[in-house]
């Protein structure tokens, strides 16, 4: 039996609408992100999950709970599974760094951001925290369990592309990946060491 991770991203909050860099900044769900939460957790109401893990941050706990509902699941919360830090962007509205050379860099090419300017993570820093704590999560459950895991979009847009097998450099790129929505259902499958994306970005329940 294969253990398989429920991989969600938050519900649509109110820097979202606005445009704003989100990071370890926090804002609350708007109504759309809580009925997104409320919809997933319907159509996830027969998965029997052995815990939930989210990040820190409100807005994904939230999300969690709401997924939850009544029902008894351990819930923990993990740093590992926390947004990638924006640093002193945070706030601020991306269309404003659109053209900034190393905002740019974060979009096109991850794998030399620097983040001098912005004073947040890199990427390697982010694809080492989080992997770090999915690899703990994986470790503590057993393979025939189901486990439901709240973050974020540039943290489950990194894992999602690395359990698909992509390189963490390749995780922007388009042509081989997209960026996770919210509320959207991801599912990977470990098994035997190995793991498989069988489903990505499906909002059909939305």
């Amino acid at each position: 039996m294969a253990l398989h991770l429920y991989l969600i991203r938050h519900g649509r909050t109110e820097w979202n609408n606005q445009g704003l860099l989100q990071g370890l900044g926090d804002s609350p769900l708007v109504e759309e992100g809580i009925l997104g939460a409320k919809l997933t957790g319907k159509a996830l109401q027969q998965i029997p999950f052995s815990a939930c893990y989210s990040s820190l941050l409100k807005r994904a706990q939230d999300t969690a709970n709401y997924i939850i509902g009544e029902r008894d699941i351990p819930h923990f919360h993990h740093a590992g599974l926390n947004e990638f830090s924006f640093g002193l962007w945070e706030g601020k509205p991306s269309v404003e760094l659109a053209e900034h050379p190393e905002y740019q860099l974060l979009r096109t090419q991850p794998h030399l951001y620097q983040a001098i300017e912005s004073q947040g993570e890199t990427i390697e820093q982010l694809y080492l925290r989080s992997t770090k704590a999915l690899a703990q999560i994986i470790e503590r459950h057993q393979e025939d369990e189901n486990v439901l895991i709240v973050s974020h979009g540039m943290t489950l847009t990194l894992l999602t592309a690395v359990l698909k097998g992509l390189h963490w450099h390749q995780f922007r790129d388009p042509h081989l990946h997209t960026f996770v929505a919210n509320t959207a259902i991801n599912i990977a499958k470990i098994e035997a060491g190995k793991s498989d994306l069988i489903t990505f970005n499906d909002v059909s329940h939305l």
